[in-house]
């Protein structure tokens, strides 16, 4: 193998966090459950009172409990995603990952 292909692979980041914004994982994740089941299933009042991406996000910035669990249901939603291709773009309460449990 070229070294330059051997350097180019071992750049690559196992991280699935890796390059994906807060912003990018709250947009998808609000797509894909809507904000009232992101509601249910992580309890905070900025999902649940006048929700948007932009207050949810300062509120993400300043806490990071919070911050944890959307990441966690992120990384449960891309497993699910690339187990399930078609769950992606179905119905979020048949097909997707269960609630985070507290």
């Amino acid at each position: 193998m070229p070294d330059f292909l051997f350097s180019m692979t071992e750049q690559i980041s196992k991280d699935p966090l890796h390059g994906v914004t807060l912003e990018m994982m709250l947009t998808r994740l609000v797509e894909f459950y809507g904000w009232e089941e992101m509601g249910r299933r992580i309890k905070i009042r900025c999902f649940n009172l006048d929700p948007s991406i932009k207050s949810s996000l300062q509120f993400l910035r300043k806490t990071p409990w919070a911050r944890t669990k959307v990441e966690d249901l992120y990384l449960r939603y891309v497993r699910v995603s690339a187990r399930h291709p078609r769950s992606a773009t179905g119905d979020a309460a048949s097909s997707g990952p269960g609630p985070l449990q507290n």
